[in-house]
């Protein structure tokens, strides 16, 4: 291995990850496949992610230092640093299965028709606790492509790609506030091959502080940008200004504690069928946010059979699918 011309370039932005990121870290360096650099981008953090970072006494860790500028800045920053013609994306919160790098690798480099291949994600909460393991809409190409432009294809965090294509497409759109992977994927994909691994080789952590929550928590006019903006595949300035101000003013750390247990309560609920843990996360979903009516439904959901939720749950997604 030559510290300075790495295979493989594991990519982290990171903004106020000193909880998080030491296991993530750790869960990089320990993997089966050495041949790398660890980029981590500390998009302006105020806690102790630097710190943190820098106590790591490893050469092929990287950290660089911007001020806050968001997550696709951080990560088009890192673009222009990354040394590897392959560039694996890794987030600071969420933990990497030990033959992760190895595998995608090994298959990206066996298969250069292939410029994204992602994967399957085990989900778990803030404190590490398994909720449930989510597949991708899309596996073969072929069923990638013929994805609406309103699912995303990728868990971002899974996937490894080729930096050329990344680069030549422009980057992240820094516009496309809290979906710049979904934006990338729908105008990167009309010309490149992508598939996904059935295997899971992450773990995706859910948690309060991420910038990321639960769709239904959004607003109206957010997701009516951000759905017109994907069809279209492209955004203004004017645009993302306004999915900027809109999340400010509405997500608050208040909403995130309040999505991230609705989301964890739902997911208990339809996806790994626990009623009892789902009733206990929607619970202080309302306690933080008394007066949203889809709690209420959720809580008396999981009191329902599982062949009724699963049914009830296909019924909304077509029904979702159809109106986008």
């Amino acid at each position: 291995m030559n510290i300075n011309d790495p295979q493989l370039t594991v990519l982290i932005p990171a903004y106020n990850a000193a909880k998080y990121i030491g296991e993530a870290i750790t869960s990089v360096l320990e993997q089966s496949f050495a041949d790398f650099e660890l980029l981590v981008i500390n998009d302006g953090s105020t806690d102790d992610t630097a710190k943190i970072v820098s106590s790591f006494n490893d050469p092929r860790i990287v950290l660089i230092s911007q001020e806050n500028k968001g997550i696709a800045a951080a990560l088009n920053l890192g673009l222009t640093y990354a040394r590897a013609p392959y560039v694996a994306r890794f987030d600071a919160d969420d933990i990497c299965n030990k033959n992760r790098l190895k595998i995608q690798y090994d298959f990206i480099t066996a298969y250069p028709q292939y410029s994204i291949v992602g994967s399957a994600a085990d989900y778990i909460d803030a404190e590490g606790h398994y909720i449930f393991t989510h597949h991708p809409e899309g596996h073969l190409n072929e069923e990638i492509q013929q994805l609406k432009y309103s699912v995303c294809p990728f868990i971002h965090s899974s996937v490894i790609y080729k930096k050329e294509v990344i680069v030549n497409n422009g980057g992240y759109n820094e516009h496309a506030y809290t979906y710049e992977d979904h934006f990338l994927w729908m105008n990167i994909l009309k010309n490149e091959k992508a598939c996904n691994l059935s295997q899971s080789l992450i773990k995706v952590r859910l948690n309060p502080e991420s910038v990321t929550i639960d769709e239904k928590w959004h607003s109206r006019k957010f997701l009516s940008i951000k759905y017109s903006t994907l069809k279209k595949g492209s955004i203004t300035e004017a645009e993302g200004q306004e999915l900027y101000h809109i999340s400010e003013k509405h997500h608050s750390q208040k909403i995130k504690e309040g999505a991230y247990y609705a989301l964890c309560g739902k997911k208990y609920l339809v996806n790994n069928y626990q009623p009892v843990k789902a009733r206990l996360n929607v619970i202080r979903a309302i306690a933080l946010h008394p007066f949203r009516l889809d709690n209420y439904l959720l809580f008396t959901a999981s009191y329902l059979p599982e062949k009724f939720i699963t049914w009830l749950h296909k019924f909304n997604v077509k029904r979702l699918s159809i109106n986008q």
